[in-house]
């Protein structure tokens, strides 16, 4: 009896399996990737020398096409991890933008 349950639980799991006889649409099937967002510090680089605020961050973030911002604060440690859709902003203790940079 024991044999017979595990069979028809193995015959069952493998039904799931089973060709209906029509091939799915492979490209229906992948949903689209999202648009690279790549920083580009050039375009942002007449910002420096600035006021450090909000706003001024949006515009970084329209002008370099990142899709985070970092702020570094005056004497402010950062981690070394590259992200190629991170802005970075450093000012200094007047909150002038000092240095824009990628990653």
């Amino acid at each position: 009896m024991k044999h017979i349950g595990i069979a028809l639980a193995g015959a069952i799991g493998l039904a799931g399996c089973a060709s209906t006889g029509s091939a799915p649409d492979q490209a229906a099937a992948l949903p689209e990737a999202p648009a690279a967002m790549t920083c580009r510090a050039e375009p942002a680089q007449y910002h420096i020398g600035h006021d450090a605020t909000q706003a001024m961050g949006t515009a970084i973030l329209k002008d370099t096409g990142a899709r985070s911002l970092r702020w570094g604060p005056p004497g402010g440690a950062w981690t070394m991890d590259y992200r190629e859709d991170r802005v970075n902003v450093r000012y200094d203790a007047a909150m002038k933008i000092t240095d824009i940079t990628c990653g």
